[in-house]
């Protein structure tokens, strides 16, 4: 089993490259713009929400309390009448993009570590490129992907965000392999 040690390089500027390529996605392709939309009555329902001073948090609705709750004959009315959703409240004030930016490429970071101890302990000092490619990205694209999908099982996300999610991880998954192939000790 080889050093994870030996992979600080490929982990660092695969980490750097998965936030850059992430840049380009938003800020110069922008396919994410249309994955959301304002509601047709945003300032009633910001109010409405204010009024009832409703905390940062996560909220569903219609709510239902537990499996018993759900099958009940009132409850399958109000999912029949709807809507049915998912609702995040952030903090009040601007949004700090400064820190959302140190907290994804924190994650990157994480993520290339993980693609990095995995890949030390299947590949050995020297392996073909083609082979590190093909593990670092398989192993970058779980960590990119999985989630996406998760949301749209669970949390009703649109598929077609979805499917823009995983073209977004096929991205950050061919850089990431590519990092680890270009600079795999030994090669």
């Amino acid at each position: 089993m080889m050093s994870i040690v030996l992979l600080w390089l490929p982990v660092l500027l695969s980490a750097v490259g998965v936030f850059v390529a992430s840049s380009f996605v938003h800020m110069v392709f922008r396919w994410h713009n249309a994955d959301y939309r304002p509601l047709p009555n945003e300032d009633e329902v910001s109010a409405l929400l204010r009024r009832a001073g409703a905390a940062p948090g996560q909220y569903v609705l219609p709510y239902c309390a537990d499996m018993k709750q759900l099958q009940s004959a009132p409850m399958q009315e109000r999912f029949a009448a709807g809507p049915n959703g998912l609702l995040i409240l952030r903090g009040n004030g601007p949004v700090n993009m400064g820190r959302q930016l140190g907290l994804w490429l924190l994650l990157t970071l994480l993520v290339s570590l993980i693609v990095a101890a995995v890949a030390s302990a299947a590949l050995p000092l020297g392996a073909i490129r083609h082979q590190v490619f093909h593990v670092c990205a398989l192993i970058a694209l779980a960590a990119y992907a999985c989630g996406s999908i998760s949301d749209g099982i669970w949390k009703g996300h649109p598929w077609r965000a979805v499917v823009k999610d995983l073209v977004d991880a096929l991205i950050y998954a061919v850089v990431t392999g590519a990092c680890f192939a270009w600079l795999w000790p030994g090669s």
